[in-house]
C-alpha cells in the first residue's frame, strides 16, 4: 500500500493570508489542479491521507464548528468527484504547546505507519511549507513541494529495472529547478542538473548501470525514464503551452525546438571533435535526446549552428532543452483546453 500524505491549507485549498484559517464557507476555494492531481494519485494506486496543523482548533480563537463547516464541504465536494481520503489527521495545537503531533513532528501518523502493508518506499508527502518537507524527511519519504496557494503539482514517480540498469526518478513539473542526480557519469549528472534548473523542474534521479561494460545503457535508459516520467506528469496536457524554442552559450549557438505533440520525432544536426566531454561519450549526446524524445513522445529538433568548445556545445543543447520545456510545460492562462485542433495530444 502506497500513501500520499497531503497538507491542506495552501496545498489543497486557498489559505487566507490575513488569518491563515479557513473559518467560513465563503473562504473555501479548492486550488487549481487539485481534483485532477488527486484523481491521478488514486489512479496510480495511492491512498490519500490529509495531515494538517490547525492552530488553536477547539479554542475560543478558532471554534471547532467554524473549521468543520468548510472542512465537511471540502470532503463532500471531493467525494462527489470520486476522491476519498483514507485518513484525516488534524493537529489542533499551537507551537507553544510543544505537542508531539504538530508537523513537522510525526506523532499524528506514527500509528498508521506501523501498518505492515504500507510500502514506505512508495509513499510521498505533498505540501507548500518547510515544515511539510521536514515532516517527509522524518518519515523517510520523498517530498513534492509547491507554492502556497499555487497550482497543485504535476509530478511523477517511476522506477525502471532491467538486467542492465536500475533507474528511479521523482520529478515535479511545477517545481523551482532543484535537483539531486546520480547516474555514475559525472558530466551527465551536471547536464541533467542544468536541464532541471532551466526547465524549473524539480528532479531526483538515481541510476545504477553496467558502467563496467560502457556508458551506453545508463545514458539511454536514463533518457527513457526521464521522458516517460515527464509524459506521465503531464497527464492529459490540458492548458499547457506545448511549444518551446532556442539558446546561445558563449561562442556556441544551438537551436532547440520542441513540440509536445504526442508523436516521436528527433532531428539532430551537429558534430563533435572530441570522443568524450568529461566522462560522457559525445556519440551518446544525440542518442540521449533521441531516446528522450521517443519516450516523451515529442517532436524535438536540435541544431548546433556554430561553436568551438565541446563542453559548451553539449551544455547549450541541455540548457536549450530545459528552456524549451519551461515554455512548453507551463500552464497557459489563455489555453482553456488541450492545445490541439484534434482535441487530444
Amino acid at each position: 500500500m502506497k500513501i500520499a500524505f497531503l497538507d491542506r491549507d495552501g496545498t489543497l485549498v486557498w489559505e487566507p493570508p490575513e488569518t491563515r484559517q479557513v473559518d467560513r464557507l465563503d473562504k473555501l476555494r479548492i486550488l487549481p489542479g487539485v481534483r485532477e492531481g488527486l484523481r491521478s494519485l488514486r489512479k496510480a494506486g495511492y491512498e490519500l491521507v490529509m495531515v494538517s496543523n490547525q492552530d488553536g482548533l477547539g479554542t475560543r480563537s478558532f471554534p471547532r464548528r467554524l473549521f468543520e463547516i468548510p472542512q465537511n464541504a471540502l470532503i463532500k465536494t471531493l467525494k462527489n468527484d470520486g476522491i476519498r481520503f483514507r485518513e484525516i489527521f488534524i493537529c489542533p495545537h499551537v507551537s507553544a504547546d510543544r505537542c508531539g503531533c504538530r508537523k513537522p513532528k510525526i506523532g499524528l501518523v506514527r500509528s498508521l505507519m506501523k501498518d505492515a502493508r504500507i510500502n514506505r518506499a512508495g509513499c510521498i508527502m505533498i505540501g507548500d511549507r518547510a515544515t511539510d518537507e521536514r515532516f517527509a524527511r522524518r518519515l523517510g519519504i520523498p517530498f513534492v513541494g509547491m507554492r502556497t496557494n499555487g497550482r497543485f503539482p504535476r509530478f511523477a514517480s517511476l522506477r525502471r529495472t532491467t538486467e542492465e540498469t536500475d533507474i528511479s526518478v521523482l520529478l515535479n513539473i511545477d517545481g523551482n529547478g532543484r535537483s539531486e542526480i546520480f547516474t555514475g557519469i559525472g558530466f551527465l549528472d551536471h547536464m541533467l542538473a542544468l536541464l532541471a534548473k532551466n526547465a524549473l523542474v524539480d528532479l531526483s534521479l538515481t541510476a545504477k548501470g553496467d558502467l563496467t561494460v560502457d556508458e551506453h545503457h545508463t545514458v539511454e535508459d536514463t533518457a527513457i525514464v526521464l521522458g516517460t516520467a515527464l509524459r506521465r506528469a503531464l497527464g492529459d496536457m490540458r492548458g499547457i503551452g506545448r511549444y518551446g524554442f532556442l539558446l546561445p552559450m558563449d561562442e556556441v549557438l544551438a537551436e532547440v525546438a520542441l513540440d509536445l505533440s504526442g508523436r516521436s520525432t528527433f532531428v539532430f544536426e551537429g558534430s563533435f571533435r572530441r570522443e568524450y566531454v568529461g566522462d560522457l561519450p559525445t556519440e551518446l549526446v544525440a542518442h540521449f535526446f533521441a531516446s528522450f524524445a521517443q519516450s516523451l513522445r515529442c517532436t524535438l529538433h536540435m541544431t548546433i549552428r556554430r561553436g568551438v568548445n565541446e563542453h559548451h556545445k553539449v551544455e547549450a543543447l541541455f540548457k536549450g532543452l530545459g528552456r524549451c520545456l519551461r515554455q512548453a510545460l507551463r500552464i497557459d492562462p489563455l489555453e482553456n483546453g488541450i492545445p490541439s485542433a484534434k482535441g487530444s495530444l
